[in-house]
């Protein structure tokens, strides 16, 4: 009897150890964020996870231990059973049972329920957790210097694999795709993904233009008079044209009169950086909205986490239909298309198949303004490589519709 009570300690040991490295590595950023604002118990789970290879090398230290010395009473109690005097041959069943035992009671339910209740069960075992892992640290640089000598032995030629490239990426996505059952909308998809780390951030903001911002404190007054195209109020200070932070117009528009909503501070990005970087930037901070800022640090626009969905969800995203919702190039006649001066140059290189000069601009508009020397007007004239450009509307707000043709000369050259 005093070594099954043993064994019954030592599995609820073995399922507490298994369950919190399921429970702990199963929390998401915003769990963590949530902890480190709790109580001290909570604070202390926040903290083991700022160091998570000494969590699980504890963790896995002291479930070895426990089934280790778990598996050598069951053999010793087996061995009892098979030498008992009546000869009833418990000892086979025994160990079944006791292995049984172990998965079920040490590894598949544990697990199972901290995943479905990882925050509450962290904070519940942060602080016995946390001396369990102080105790082994006299014992990690052992297990380190361990792990080196063993994997220089028996696996010396082993390196690191280089970052996948986004051509990797892609040709991952195509040979993915041929055995896969995916229809065109959800292989479409897959692109966009991938093409948000070539998508720079320039490309994809909503221009200073384009948006619109209140100063505070806002109204609802304000937002009847002219709600915001982007979907969330941006707010400034007083004499001041730099966005402080923003507020989700349906949230501003579904609170009770007299009820005030806190907005959130934007995230600061550079004009070069990817929207997957700006992705990542607003999922880490937990922001809807990130300020796109030029060398001097000023904004030049805005993107949303919403043009970053669309830029994924939508078969074909284009920043020029999101905004003024038209198409950015649309094919008139043979060899003349009509331009948005919205649209980028990236998308008009491609879609034209014509190769175009170097710019640093990437909108047509920009190159309008280069080549122009000024703000373009309506019936405005000039060349460009191998293409005619006629401005056919320069309206308010820096709305710009040009005239494309391919110069055959230039082109033949």
């Amino acid at each position: 009897m005093p070594w099954l009570i043993t064994m019954v300690i030592l599995i609820v040991l073995s399922g507490l150890f298994s369950a919190s490295e399921a429970a702990y590595f199963y929390l998401q950023r915003q769990d963590l964020r949530f902890l480190a604002a709790g109580n001290a118990a909570q604070r202390v789970a926040a903290r083991l996870m700022e160091q998570p290879d000494r969590l699980l090398s504890a963790v896995l230290f002291w479930n070895l231990v426990i089934n280790m010395i778990y598996f050598t009473i069951s053999a010793r109690v087996g061995m009892q059973l098979e030498e008992h005097e009546d000869g009833s041959g418990w000892g086979v069943p025994f160990a079944i049972g006791s292995v049984l035992l172990v998965i079920f009671c040490s590894e598949m339910f544990p697990k199972s329920f901290a995943v479905m209740r990882s925050r509450s069960y962290a904070g519940l075992v942060a602080i016995p957790l946390a001396l369990a892992v102080r105790c082994v640290d006299p014992l990690l640089p052992v297990l380190r210097f361990t792990n080196l000598v063993l994997k220089r032995l028996f696996f010396p030629s082993m390196n690191p694999e280089p970052d996948l490239e986004i051509s990797d990426l892609e040709r991952a996505v195509e040979l993915s795709t041929q055995d896969a059952e995916l229809d065109e909308h959800e292989y479409k998809m897959l692109r966009n993904i991938v093409n948000l780390s070539q998508l720079r951030a320039d490309e994809w903001m909503r221009p200073r233009r384009q948006f619109v911002t209140f100063q505070a404190p806002v109204t609802m007054n304000d937002l009847k008079e002219k709600f915001p195209p982007s979907g969330f109020v941006l707010v400034t200070k007083r004499d001041s044209e730099e966005i402080q932070y923003s507020i989700d117009a349906d949230d501003l528009l579904g609170s009770q009169p007299g009820q005030s909503q806190m907005g959130k501070r934007l995230v600061a990005v550079p004009w070069c950086a990817s929207v997957a970087d700006v992705y990542e930037k607003l999922r880490t901070a937990d922001r809807q909205v990130a300020n796109v800022v030029n060398e001097l640090g000023e904004t030049i626009g805005v993107i949303t986490i919403d043009d970053i969905a669309d830029a994924v969800f939508v078969e074909t995203p284009s920043r020029t239909r999101r905004i003024i919702d038209e198409q950015p190039i649309r094919k008139v006649e043979e060899s003349v298309w009509q331009v948005m001066g919205l649209a980028t140059i990236k998308r008009l290189e491609k879609q034209l198949a014509v190769e175009l000069p170097e710019t640093r601009n990437v909108t047509m508009q920009g190159v309008l303004q280069e080549v122009l020397q000024a703000l373009p007007t309506q019936g405005d004239r000039c060349s460009w490589g191998p293409l005619q450009l006629v401005v056919l509307e320069a309206a308010e707000r820096g709305r710009c519709r040009v005239e494309v043709k391919i110069n055959r000369q230039e082109d033949s050259v």
